[in-house]
């Protein structure tokens, strides 16, 4: 009978094992109710939970996959809904469904209004200086000439001798046009463009100094997306904690033998930022650094000319809020508010984060945050400058007056 039950132990623990190789179904094995006994400082095996120290144990049944275990919170706390901002606020990373025409802003306007949002700064109009003033045209068609913004876009085909002079000449163009930045320059940048001869286009590539430096000529910011989270770069086991995303969306996976390293896309942007620092920098997601608030103010601390916006990476910050305030009110003078995919209904997790101090609610898209969040409090005067005072600083061509004082 001892024999039996070892057998039947050895069954299930090789059954767990193979359930948790990558690929396959997360489904646990039927466990015997017996313990493992381990060395404390290592882990349990596959399939198996420490349940004392040093001692693990399956699960008696089936464990449900990560998609399927959707526990109910029985704790009771207080909740403080905000549908609507505090302050009236620019987001300053949108993407409204294109081609933007004076009808299609109606609805956009109407959710704004909701949102208590002011402002949306349209960037990636498209690479074509046609859709550029297409945009222009139906924003100064429209009933709403002061509620959007947009930013000049640019391609990056055929990169090589002569291209950047050629494309700040364009960017001027495009300021003249109407357009108020330059960007959003995409997340292939880096990672993906290559340059006419066939080799990868880097972030800081000196061809393409003169663009930045336009952009600083012409007193208009340079909105950057380098690189994606660092999870997106590493081997997708359970140990990742953006598993879940990364299983569903192949596109987000940077395996080494086929793009650049997280840490050496970093090097590069931060050089460019340092070269030009009379141009003024905008890196999207945090600069991918609002898990590491410490490297983020490193970083802030060495580029009087770069700041940071907030967009899709509210997970950060809701998981971590007492450090998040810190930084926040540290660093209010150069953070800006940003949403990126247009999608009305996830406002409000913003809103909750930043104003309240709400514990333990859920974040927006499940498959980005399996935790809860928490929010910030953030004082007043730090609000206003994060929804609105810092993007009416350093982004030229929106509305100076009918802000709160």
């Amino acid at each position: 009978m001892a024999n039996l039950k070892h057998l039947a132990l050895l069954a299930a623990l090789i059954g767990s094992v193979l359930v948790q190789q990558p690929g396959m179904a997360q489904r646990g094995q039927r466990g015997q109710g017996r313990g493992l006994q381990i060395d404390p400082n290592q882990e349990c095996p596959p399939g198996m939970t420490e349940i004392r120290p040093g001692r693990c144990q399956a699960p008696e049944f089936l464990a449900p996959s990560i998609v399927d275990y959707r526990p109910r919170s029985t704790l009771v706390t207080e909740e403080h809904p905000v549908p609507k901002a505090k302050f009236p606020a620019v987001d300053i990373h949108a993407h409204p469904r294109l081609p933007l025409t004076a009808e299609a802003l109606e609805p956009i306007v109407a959710d704004m209004d909701r949102l208590n949002l002011r402002v949306l700064v349209h960037t990636q109009s498209g690479d074509s200086p046609d859709q550029l003033r297409q945009a222009l045209r139906a924003i100064a068609s429209s009933r709403h000439k002061d509620r959007m913004v947009v930013f000049a876009d640019m391609s990056f085909q055929g990169v090589g001798p002569g291209f950047g002079q050629r494309a700040a000449t364009q960017l001027e163009a495009d300021i003249k046009a109407g357009a108020t930045g330059l960007g959003e320059i995409p997340k292939a940048f880096g990672l993906a463009y290559k340059k006419a001869d066939g080799t990868r286009l880097k972030v800081d590539d000196a061809e393409l100094d003169p663009v930045w430096e336009a952009a600083g000529r012409l007193n208009v910011p340079v909105f950057l997306h380098v690189a994606e989270p660092q999870e997106f770069f590493q081997p997708i086991d359970y140990k990742n904690e953006r598993w879940l995303e990364l299983a569903l969306f192949g596109d987000r996976r940077y395996p080494p033998e086929r793009f650049p390293r997280f840490e050496e896309l970093m090097l590069e942007r931060n050089r460019l930022i340092q070269k030009h620092p009379k141009t003024r920098f905008i890196l999207a997601h945090f600069g991918w650094h609002a898990n590491d608030l410490a490297r983020a103010g490193k970083l802030l601390d060495s580029a009087p000319n770069l700041y940071l916006d907030v967009a899709a990476v509210l997970y950060d910050f809701g998981r971590q809020p007492r450090a998040a305030r810190e930084f926040f009110v540290k660093y209010q003078d150069r953070i800006l508010f940003g949403k990126d995919f247009w999608a009305p209904e996830e406002y409000p997790s913003y809103w909750r984060v930043f104003e309240t101090r709400d514990e333990y609610f859920d974040y927006y898209r499940n498959y980005h945050a399996f935790w809860k969040l928490y929010g910030m409090d953030l004082p007043d005067a730090v609000l206003r400058k994060l929804y609105y005072l810092n993007a009416l600083k350093i982004v030229p061509g929106l509305p100076q007056t009918g802000w709160p004082q």
